[in-house]
């Protein structure tokens, strides 16, 4: 009897922790769809994109060919907005209705908790902000600012490192995290190094952001692995962590919908900042950033192609290994439709997400 009333209770909770999981997803999901023609009116009316585009000294001819100037030049940038704010919102709404309307059920729905998701919260808070700051350069910058100038691409690394030292010295002397966990061989610790270990990851899921190219593209793949780290943390029985990158996904979702080609605005800075600084720190969270590079392959494939054309180029005498790098602008220059090279990425995505999440459950 006692073991069929506790089987019982275990399929409760379980049930409540997948809608916990679920529901805001949804929610978030209908917010950002909520939300979105009200804050496009403003991106248009505000004219907030780019108002130069970069110039030939920073891009190449092949580029040229390919690059939709026109669309550069008239569709907002800052679409990520939708993205954290449908995420904010969905937090706040859920939490306002745990206190006043307060309930066994309605208090486990609310997943702000300090161990799981305070950390990640400021993560994307801080780095959409300072992703919007650089929007807004580029919305009303000239010169350098306009045409994104090596300059201030070192202003926005500085940026990261800082945060990135921020948050690893909180994981460190806060939290107490001072090891690493490799699936079959357990966890490593590595003391202080831990650290400079977490700027470094940090620096490299931010590199990635280039995938940022091609309607649909970084939206997709950034859905696909909040989603398989929203299934990573759930099996951890992480639930709060787990909803909270549920939610991250449904808000990109919501971005998603209108930027399908041809896109109503871009993801900028604002989202894809947000998005990579706020994954690093959910890798980490759940101990699986060993298979962070294969839940995120795409974007892994994606950050090394440039690395790989930069080294080629000063190695080989200006030999590229790419028409173009990217490596999505490269299908693209062969001749592939943006569509194409979309859905095969997302094809990819789901795959490696898979094969991640798998390896971080069973090498647990």
């Amino acid at each position: 009897m006692r073991l069929a009333f506790d089987i019982i209770t275990h399929n409760d909770n379980m049930i409540i922790n997948v809608i916990k999981v679920l529901f805001p997803s949804a929610l978030a999901f209908f917010i950002g769809l909520l939300i979105t023609p009200i804050l496009t009116k403003y991106f248009y009316k505000y004219k907030m994109w780019k108002k130069s585009s970069r110039s030939m000294s920073q891009t190449s001819a092949d580029f040229v060919k390919i690059h939709n100037e026109k669309g550069e030049l008239n569709t907002p940038r800052v679409g990520g907005i939708i993205i954290w704010l449908s995420v904010f919102l969905t937090i706040f709404v859920i939490y306002l209705v745990s206190v006043f309307f307060p309930s066994q059920l309605t208090g486990k729905m609310s997943f702000l908790s300090r161990g799981q998701t305070i950390v990640p919260l400021f993560a994307l808070l801080a780095a959409s902000l300072l992703g919007l700051v650089d929007d807004f350069f580029q919305i009303i910058g000239k010169g350098g600012y306009a045409g994104d100038a090596i300059a201030y691409r070192k202003i926005k690394i500085a940026a990261v490192v800082i945060i990135g030292a921020l948050i690893g010295s909180w994981f460190f002397y806060k939290l107490g995290v001072s090891s690493i966990s490799i699936p079959f061989l357990g966890a490593i610790d590595i003391g202080f190094l831990f650290i400079p270990f977490f700027i470094i990851v940090m620096l490299s899921v931010f590199s990635s952001s280039v995938v940022d190219g091609i309607d649909g593209l970084a939206g997709g793949l950034m859905a696909e692995v909040f989603a398989a780290y929203a299934t990573i943390a759930f099996f951890h029985n992480q639930i709060d962590l787990a909803a909270f990158c549920a939610v991250l996904a449904g808000g990109i979702l919501a971005f998603l919908w209108f930027n399908v080609p041809p896109a109503r605005f871009y993801m900028g800075e604002t989202g894809i900042l947000g998005l990579t600084i706020t994954l690093s720190v959910v890798a980490f969270l759940t101990d699986s950033v060993v298979v962070l590079p294969i839940i995120a392959f795409p974007l892994v494939i994606t950050s090394f192609s440039v690395i790989a054309q930069m080294f080629s180029k000063k190695f080989r005498n200006g030999k590229k290994i790419l028409i173009v790098a990217p490596i999505h602008h490269h299908f693209e220059a062969k001749g592939w439709s943006r569509s194409k090279i979309t859905m095969r990425y997302w094809i990819i995505g789901v795959v490696f997400a898979v094969l991640g999440i798998i390896l971080a459950l069973v090498g647990r």
